[in-house]
């Protein structure tokens, strides 16, 4: 098994090296016009060029953050979800710019980048292939803080993200989406009104419809905007989850399909910055997912009986990092909330160690909420507590009917879930084996370690579940009597 788990990660390093190459070198397999069904790129950087703007080329570019952590290249696996592949937006350096990056390709690509309040960032392309989720989020990255003289890891999220129920594309209608996957969009991300109508008219010009161009508004009254040390960085990522075809999911997340620009004016533009946007509110009311406390309650007696030879240490779950990690909380305190996203809600448990022994594992239970329409899809996932590293998890669709052994009488066992976490599975389906000794891919047998439990997109909404509305997954430790 280990044999195996090290060749796929060596795998996934090879793929590293080919991104910084493909960036060292320029873009990778981008959509050409005759891949669009609408629009004319070179026209609209032709129509940007008139209206007095530089244009410089960006790149959209698989970010394996566990391959990166590996590589000595950052410091933190950011509580990388283990189930989504991440899509990182790359951009060259602003003109003038004198502040530095946390990490630049040989390019001169960075990941996270300044940006002057005058400018914008623009990615044309194609949505992806079908999947249960997906999304596009600006990020304030490093934050200065004057008063302290210093920059702080902030990593956190500048609004709503823009998904497959509310982004705007060939396959929305009347501001809904009809058939998000694999249509053509246009996002543009910026701090300023004025600059946004420019690039919207010069992308009207060239043949894009205002119905797929969406607006990524950065709220500068938050953050500090500029291109020197002591202005912000930024960060634009792309999450999706399970695909349909997992070979077209492959091919999109190797060479994700469009088009990146930077674009600034060559005379500084009179400033008209948005107002922060309206947040969705999270939540509808329902907190029928909280009337299963009796089920689960039963099947967590169920549990502690089935292995009551064992010692039990009954873990305690709490909303992740004991604060709502979205970026605005963060940023007024300052705080890293590692890359939120207000699509989703997020729980963990209390942190153990987890030996090589056959009587020591976890048992993670709790509500499936995907089958109550509380998510999408959810998951929960097992970290490394010091480099918040996610080394494997079990989803939504993977759980249904787990609970029925332990319940086998109660009909509301359907709506709960039973899994086991151990480092030697010996063969069971409804287990995750989690290794150990190949770097941030496992957690080592001294390691701390802690369950998360992720939910996407309440039912029939365009953003998460409120906290007060889901009931909380929960985990046991077992191990040996004493």
């Amino acid at each position: 098994m280990r044999v195996d788990f090290i060749t796929a990660r060596l795998l996934s390093g090879m793929m590293l090296l080919a991104i910084f190459f493909a960036l060292s070198i320029g873009s990778g397999v981008n959509i050409t016009n005759r891949e669009m069904d609408v629009g004319n790129i070179s026209a609209l950087r032709a129509a940007l060029e008139n209206d007095g703007f530089v244009v410089q080329e960006g790149d959209l570019s698989f970010f394996d953050v566990i391959a990166f952590y590996n590589s000595g290249l950052i410091k933190s696996c950011f509580g990388n979800n283990p189930a989504t592949p991440y899509v990182a937006l790359w951009l060259p350096s602003g003109p003038g710019q004198t502040g530095k990056s946390l990490l630049t390709s040989p390019r001169g690509l960075s990941v996270d980048w300044h940006l002057r309040q005058d400018e914008a960032v623009i990615y044309i392309g194609r949505t992806p292939p079908n999947c249960s989720y997906f999304s596009y989020r600006s990020y304030v990255f490093d934050k200065f803080y004057p008063q302290e003289g210093k920059y702080k890891r902030i990593f956190g999220d500048l609004g709503d993200a823009l998904n497959q129920r509310s982004l705007k594309s060939e396959g929305s209608q009347n501001g809904s989406s009809r058939d998000p996957f694999n249509q053509t969009t246009l996002i543009i991300s910026t701090a300023d009104w004025g600059i946004d109508e420019r690039v919207r008219t010069a992308a009207k010009s060239a043949g894009y419809p205002s119905s797929i161009i969406n607006t990524d508004v950065i709220p500068s009254a938050l953050v500090t905007m500029g291109l020197d040390n002591k202005s912000d960085t930024f960060a634009f990522i792309l999450r999706l989850a399970f695909f349909q075809d997992p070979m077209a999911g492959s091919a999109f997340v190797k060479d994700p399909p469009g088009e990146v620009f930077r674009v600034t004016p060559k005379k500084p533009a009179k400033l008209d910055p948005y107002r922060l946007p309206n947040l969705i509110v999270r939540g509808t009311g329902n907190a029928s997912e909280l009337d299963l406390t009796p089920a689960l309650d039963e099947l967590r007696s169920a549990i502690l009986a089935k292995y009551g030879n064992l010692r039990a240490n009954e873990l305690k779950t709490s909303v992740w990092f004991l604060t709502p990690l979205q970026g605005y909380d963060g940023i007024q305190r300052g705080v890293n909330v590692y890359g939120p996203n207000r699509d989703a809600f997020y729980l963990n448990t209390t942190s153990f160690t987890l030996a090589d022994d056959p009587e020591e594992f976890l048992i993670v239970y709790g509500v499936n909420h995907a089958a109550t329409g509380k998510a999408i899809y959810s998951n929960f996932a097992l970290y490394g507590a010091d480099i918040l590293n996610g080394v494997g998890c079990v989803n939504s669709q993977n759980l249904s009917g787990t609970a029925e052994e332990y319940l086998p009488d109660n009909p509301k066992s359907k709506y709960l879930y039973v899994w086991k976490v151990a480092r030697h599975c010996h063969g069971d389906p409804h287990c995750l084996e989690i290794p150990w000794g190949v770097k941030a891919y496992g957690i080592e047998l001294t390691q701390s370690a802690y369950v998360a439990f992720r939910g996407y997109l309440e039912k029939n909404m365009t953003v998460g579940s409120n906290y007060d509305e889901i009931l909380y997954d929960r985990a046991i430790k077992f191990g040996p009597a004493k």
